[in-house]
């Protein structure tokens, strides 16, 4: 069992595994966008299932962050987190219709050497805002702990 000032293991193996699927879709997604050039039809197909895909795991990982978990816990035994918290919790309809977005407009978008450029830089602007968003949760997982659990760069 685990102290109530230590991180519980089983919490961070959770955190850690999210991260780790988290990672390895939008891997995908990057691997997906990395041909040269514009894609075929099949690679449009392949690119929207990629991003389908990220986009289910999003919404189930923000889910259960809303409904309560790792950042609770954290707030419960730092209520000073609360603010940030909530500023995190409300980026998560944000981030997944900046995602319906980038689906909607590859499904319907030409796919001309410019518009496939600019497919793939809005791509990484998305990827960015995910990542700082969840070294954000990191962070406040972290201070609610007040340990380096080692999920932030």
């Amino acid at each position: 069992m685990s102290s109530i000032d230590r991180a519980d293991p089983v919490i961070l193996g959770h955190v850690l595994a999210e991260h780790r699927e988290l990672f390895g879709q939008m891997q995908a997604v990057r691997a997906a966008y990395a041909a040269e050039g514009p894609p075929t039809r099949d690679g449009v197909a392949e690119i929207v299932t990629t991003l389908r895909s990220l986009r289910e795991h999003l919404r189930s990982h923000f889910a259960q962050e809303e409904e309560g978990g790792f950042m609770e816990e954290s707030i419960a035994r730092m209520p000073r987190l609360a603010a940030q918290a909530t500023a995190i919790l409300s980026q998560h309809p944000v981030l997944l219709v900046q995602l319906d977005r980038l689906i909607d407009s590859t499904l319907s978008g030409g796919m001309t050497a410019a518009a496939w450029v600019a497919h793939r830089e809005r791509f990484a602007g998305f990827a960015a805002q995910v990542q700082a968003h969840e070294r954000s949760e990191n962070a406040v997982l972290q201070d609610g702990y007040n340990e380096d659990l080692g999920l932030v760069d």
